[in-house]
């Protein structure tokens, strides 16, 4: 693969992620499918401690289901208190609402996506006409019309 398309594929890749943000949940409650956070409180990291370990401070991953009572969350990944985080693969872990100080979901930040987008897209530009890529750019200045000639070689036939 040559260096020119490994760009645009980063910048394809770059355009599909987006930059996300945790905002906190309200209204209705969130709706099954949803990505979101659960900031655990002490009651919480104790009730948990089992089972997820005692010192997570904040549990991110996708809504299966809830009520007023629990949560049921395909977990991704969690944080620490002391700081830093592990990647899960979808385990199921019911947590109660009491354990909850606050839930947040996952949305997609347009304005942070619009920054980093114009970043990316201007880097890649710049390697692009910077190092003649697609060559856009000519390294040699081009022969006055005068100079070229033309020559044509007709073949011979083969004697019998």
């Amino acid at each position: 693969m040559r260096f020119g398309q490994a760009l645009v594929w980063l910048a394809v890749i770059e355009f599909s992620a987006g930059c996300y943000q945790l905002k906190p949940a309200g209204g209705a409650g969130p709706v099954p499918g949803t990505r979101m956070a659960l900031e655990l409180n002490d009651q919480g990291r104790l009730g948990l401690g089992g089972s997820i370990g005692p010192e997570i401070t904040q549990v991110e991953g996708r809504l299966i289901s809830s009520d007023k009572d629990e949560y049921l969350l395909a977990v991704m990944s969690v944080r620490f208190v002391r700081g830093g985080s592990q990647v899960w693969s979808g385990e199921k872990v019911r947590i109660k609402s009491e354990y909850v100080s606050q839930a947040f979901e996952r949305h997609l930040s347009k304005s942070r996506t619009a920054v980093l987008s114009a970043v990316v897209l201007g880097g890649v530009t710049y390697v692009i006409i910077t190092r003649n890529l697609f060559g856009f750019a000519a390294d040699e200045p081009a022969l006055p019309p005068d100079t070229i000639s033309t020559s044509f070689r007709i073949p011979r036939l083969p004697r019998p």
